[in-house]
């Protein structure tokens, strides 16, 4: 498996774009499960919540990096997606700006079938998931290729125009 996201972010000089496009991904996930029995993270106790990350991004952000994230969902919005929105409070604390996108708004779209991220835009690191929402075993696949960085960086700014910001998208 190739390296993570965290490797290029940490990698990043100018910016960095991440589209998610899935309702669900690893239902398996501990604080996924911990959130399905009622468990919230406190925002004023960040102690609590803070992962590593958080730590890329805001070193990213400090260096001068825009790290932007879009989500394209479905409304009703899937309870992973409630979850997803409920922990946004802390990527925004760590610096990325998210936006969320209902999947009816993308309509006349052109966009790559899976999730991927753009960093600088150069590289490209698709995310291939299995059907429940895992990463596949081969689940990282980067690339320069000057085209598909060209379209993926393309298609992102649609949806980022058509988008929600996070502290005004109340989903259904």
């Amino acid at each position: 498996m190739q390296a993570p996201a965290r490797e290029a972010l940490a990698a990043a000089r100018r910016s960095a774009v991440h589209l998610e496009m899935r309702d669900s991904y690893m239902r398996d996930d501990p604080d996924f499960i911990a959130w399905q029995e009622g468990k919230r993270h406190d925002p004023g106790d960040p102690a609590s919540w803070w992962r590593s990350w958080l730590d890329v991004v805001t070193d990213a952000t400090a260096r001068g990096v825009v790290i932007r994230r879009a989500r394209i969902v479905s409304e009703p919005i899937s309870d992973y997606v409630r979850y997803e929105y409920d922990g946004t409070f802390m990527n925004v604390v760590a610096g990325e700006s998210v936006r969320w996108l209902p999947r009816r708004q993308t309509l006349g779209l052109a966009l790559p079938s899976v999730d991927f991220w753009v960093f600088d835009d150069a590289t490209v690191l698709f995310h291939h998931f299995t059907g429940d929402g895992q990463l596949a075993d081969d689940g990282r696949e980067y690339t320069t290729d000057p085209a598909l960085a060209k379209l993926c960086s393309s298609s992102f700014e649609s949806v980022w125009q058509r988008a929600i910001p996070h502290e005004e998208y109340r989903p259904l």
